[in-house]
């Protein structure tokens, strides 16, 4: 059959298609916007800490300053992925792995990575990525359509030669498109790496930490490197970004400039929380044996016995919170093992002195709303739905939230404004179409035009974006 035929011509067309839509997909993968829901749905598993939450907060905020970007302060949400990574989806949010925190022995090491992708966000480089990733495409549809044109033409001459050729050229031309893309990608990857360095200067911070985390990369691409191709990645390979920055990081006065202790200090805790919740017992007190006394040792520890012996744990985190009576997370800590242990009127009160010391904190009021709802005593729920209010409103992403505030509302009679919370717990969760579900079960009970109403009809007349088509 003639390459030319109507039936080729249309495979040809979705075979275009397809390739687009996988250059894309591959290209730009990560530059997309994410949404909460998105990333509840589990396409990316996020971690909540209140005390993680608030370091990275502090590393960030000079940094968000120097880049002129302090007002519209992104997101900073934790990745339940212990890898060395982090990206910026948009302006608004910036994606980091527990595994950062986890590998970088120091708070700068973390800096120089929030810096890094800061410098993404301040220069726009998200915006300009998509019109390059639609300039690759054009190249790659070009060459497609060039390559099966010699095709054909070879075929109608009876050349073999110049099918096959057209046919090499139709192969590699989305290569040529994915390689002009990852070219500029490499230039935005370089121009982030000098953005982080001004922001650290500014900030009067060492470079150093960004280095180290480049030398970690480096060795580990030692032996793989040599067979890499460096064009057909996306960033440059460690040691040439390392070697690149060394010279210009080392002009800076601030370069010997240590860490500052309490960060570090805060730094080895959360360093200590999050491999002991994120790692057997076993292994926690292998890496923290019972000889280490540190702080974060007896941390990782009793994040330890709370995980293996719930409310069992109550007398080791009672010993911890004695060392540091004024630390808000041993106390959720306490109210956590007594919730895991099947006592939630008992985690109370630790829930309570914990936001006697941070009071806005909405993770905390979650907490409380939480074992409130679990007491099972009529008595508690009126306070249940106010704290669990209280906790929405200050953070709406929060899926406990809303699951335990429509429990409080149906153990009252409410079942409407149950529901209602049950469908923004949906949306939250990315579940749609269940959440349209309850939202128009509702709006059947509540008065139409009412605030409940409005909200319950915006759920039901949503229409979720088209994220995997967007450019």
């Amino acid at each position: 059959m003639p390459v030319t035929s109507g039936s080729s011509r249309k495979a040809l067309r979705r075979s275009i298609r397809k390739t687009v839509a996988c250059l894309c997909s591959a290209a730009i993968a990560i530059p997309l916007v994410v949404t909460p829901a998105q990333a509840q749905r589990g396409k990316i598993p996020i971690v909540r800490d209140a005390e993680t939450e608030d370091l990275l907060r502090d590393y960030a905020k000079p940094i968000f300053k120097a880049a002129g970007i302090a007002q519209s302060e992104p997101q900073i949400i934790l990745v339940n992925n212990k890898s060395f990574n982090a990206f910026v989806p948009d302006s608004r949010r910036m994606f980091i792995n527990i595994g950062v925190l986890m590998d970088a022995e120091t708070p700068n090491e973390v800096i120089g990575v929030i810096a890094h992708e800061t410098g993404h966000i301040a220069g726009r480089h998200l915006v300009r990525l998509r019109a390059a990733a639609s300039n690759a495409q054009i190249i790659a549809v070009i060459g497609m359509l060039l390559g099966a044109g010699a095709a054909a033409a070879g075929a109608a001459s009876g050349s073999g030669r110049a099918a096959s050729g057209g046919a090499a050229a139709a192969l590699s031309a989305p290569e040529v498109g994915r390689r002009s893309l990852l070219a500029y990608q490499r230039g935005e990857e370089a121009a982030a790496d000098r953005a982080a360095l001004r922001y650290l200067n500014a900030t009067g911070q060492s470079a150093r930490g960004m280095l180290k985390t480049f030398q970690r990369m480096s060795e580990q691409q030692l032996f793989s490197s040599q067979f890499a191709d460096p064009y057909a990645q996306s960033h440059p390979m460690a040691q040439e970004r390392y070697s690149g920055l060394l010279r210009e990081a080392q002009k800076s006065k601030y370069f010997d400039q240590p860490d500052d202790y309490v960060l570090q200090y805060r730094h080895e805790q959360v360093r200590a929380k999050l491999f002991a919740f994120s790692s057997h017992p076993s292994a926690t007190l292998r890496a923290y044996p019972r000889s280490d006394k540190s702080p974060a040792a007896r941390y990782a520890r009793a994040i330890a016995a709370m995980k293996s012996r719930g409310k069992g744990a109550v007398k080791e985190i009672d010993a911890l919170i004695r060392t540091q009576p004024n630390n808000p997370h041993y106390y959720e800590l306490k109210g956590q093992a007594l919730m895991e242990g099947g006592d939630p009127k008992s985690a109370i009160a630790p829930f309570r002195k914990a936001l006697s010391f941070k009071p806005n904190e909405p993770q905390f009021l979650v907490w409380l709303g939480y074992a409130l709802v679990g007491a099972n005593n009529p008595a508690y729920l009126q306070e249940a739905e106010r704290v669990l209010k209280r906790a929405i409103s200050l953070d709406e992403n929060s899926g406990v939230a809303y699951s335990q505030l429509a429990i409080a509302h149906g153990r009252q009679g409410e079942r409407a404004e149950a529901d209602l919370a049950t469908a923004k717990g949906l949306m939250v969760r990315g579940d749609f179409d269940a959440a349209k579900r309850y939202a128009a079960r509702a709006q059947k009970s509540l008065k139409r035009g009412s605030p409940a109403w409005v909200q319950a009809d915006d759920i039901v007349a949503y229409k979720p974006p088209n994220v995997g088509n967007r450019r």
